[in-house]
């Protein structure tokens, strides 16, 4: 459904000051754009969707961090699946990890394999990472001329042999090759070495497996991280912060004015370790949910601009990778499914907490899509894409694991409820029926293309 217009009583604005405020207005809409921003009463032509008094219109959410596995492990998840999902958890931007899909991301060649298989499949936009690996120092620039919006690498064994994990001597020859055309690097930051004198016997326990991914090394890793950043002058990001104790030394990377960017996930603000039952691996993922002390201090860290960004590291297996070892957390695979959740759980979370959404959106949406350069997307303001999400706290949201869109029935958010949830997505301009998602309305982002 093509829309001209929409309007509502609480459209999240952008004042002078630049302050961002829920204010009555007319979004007028020309050839998927925001061409006008209008008064709430204002007369409009053509098809206008009349948004209830009890939502909001927030830009929609840019989620820079999600495995889509496709192709390879078609079956974990896929570009139909997850764009599904996307769309009706209020996602309308997505960009694709490097690693799980295979071949992963890591030459030209592979990234036409990876673009190929998205071609007609795309219900939300979709760019793609670039991954470094040992060795491929010389197809990192390639790569970033062919439109890949920066480049992941892990410091610690990824999980697919496929993608191996960079030293810290490899990190640094990745970084020095990336600073030079100055791209960008995303880390997996967890230190080998810890994790190897870490104790990790088979068992069923979640205390027992935090203890085998302790915060250490989330710290070492980290420094290893902004040692690079120091040495090369490179831009870096730190992925899916997990560990409260290590936001002295980004703080301080920060005052020291290194190039630093840093995002966590809802299941680390949603969950603690202390609450989560043993052999649940649905929960499981690395670095690990830690307990409620921390998760508060990660929530504090985002109200004063020490965490950048929320985004939902989206990773799916199916059940037989989720429960391999019957319930034996060293054996199950390690990840979250939360894509279609994640706005809506940082939005309940949040109220809670007495936090604006206004802040929730600034950190799903604006700050996601400046990270990777998307100036069209993450908000609402003349020119801007017409990518939107509208979030009804009238409406409750009782989430079943099979009932979500993501190809396998497993979530760590199975049989919540939350007071609020999406309930429709405009994809430059197209209104998504979230009760019959039928549409493909989805394009291929390049880095430095507009949309």
């Amino acid at each position: 459904m093509r829309l001209d217009a929409v309007r509502a009583q609480r459209v999240l604005l952008d004042r002078p000051d630049g302050q961002s405020v829920f204010e009555p207005a007319t979004l007028r809409l020309y050839h998927g754009r925001i061409e006008a921003i209008e008064p709430f009463e204002a007369e409009t032509e053509g098809l206008v969707l009349q948004v209830p008094d009890s939502a909001y219109v927030v830009p929609g959410i840019v989620d820079t961090h999600v495995h889509i596995n496709e192709p390879g492990r078609t079956d974990w998840e896929g570009y139909l699946s997850a764009t599904e999902a996307a769309a009706l958890g209020g996602a309308t931007t997505l960009i694709d990890m490097p690693l799980n899909s295979i071949p992963p991301t890591t030459t030209v060649e592979h990234l036409r394999v990876k673009q190929k298989a998205a071609t007609t499949e795309l219900m939300v936009d979709v760019g793609f990472w670039g991954g470094a690996v040992p060795g491929n120092v010389p197809d990192l620039e390639p790569l970033w001329e062919a439109g890949v919006f920066g480049f992941k690498c892990f410091l610690s064994p990824s999980g697919v042999e496929e993608f191996p994990h960079l030293t810290s001597e490899e990190y640094v020859a990745a970084l020095t090759e990336i600073a030079r055309f100055d791209g960008l690097m995303i880390v997996h930051a967890e230190d080998p070495a810890v994790l190897d004198a870490a104790p990790a016997p088979p068992s069923r326990s979640y205390a027992d497996f935090v203890m085998s991914r302790p915060d250490e090394s989330e710290l070492a890793a980290i420094r290893t991280v902004l040692d690079g950043a120091r040495e090369t002058g490179c831009r870096v990001h730190i992925l899916h912060l997990s560990s409260a104790k290590a936001l002295d030394l980004i703080k301080d990377a920060r005052d020291e004015g290194l190039r630093l960017s840093v995002e966590t996930c809802p299941h680390y603000l949603s969950f603690a370790a202390e609450t989560i039952p043993d052999a649940s691996p649905q929960f499981k993922c690395c670095p690990p949910i830690r307990d409620s002390g921390n998760r508060e201090e990660l929530w504090a860290a985002l109200k004063a601009g020490i965490i950048d960004q929320i985004v939902s590291d989206h990773s799916p297996a199916t059940p037989a990778e989720k429960n391999k070892g019957d319930g034996d957390l060293q054996q199950a695979w390690g990840g979250v499914s939360g894509l279609q959740v994640g706005f809506s759980a940082m939005a309940f979370e949040a109220r809670r907490r007495n936090i604006p959404l206004a802040s929730v959106s600034r950190w799903m949406s604006r700050n996601t899509a400046d990270l990777v350069g998307l100036g069209n997307k993450g908000r609402i303001q003349v020119g801007a894409d017409a990518d939107l999400a509208i979030y009804d706290t009238n409406v409750e949201f009782r989430i079943e694991a099979t009932r979500l869109a993501h190809k396998n029935p497993i979530s760590a958010y199975d049989g919540l409820r939350y007071g609020g949830r999406v309930t429709r997505s405009i994809v430059r301009g197209n209104a998504i029926d979230v009760e019959h998602p039928d549409w493909r309305w989805g394009r291929q982002l390049i880095r430095g293309e507009v949309s």
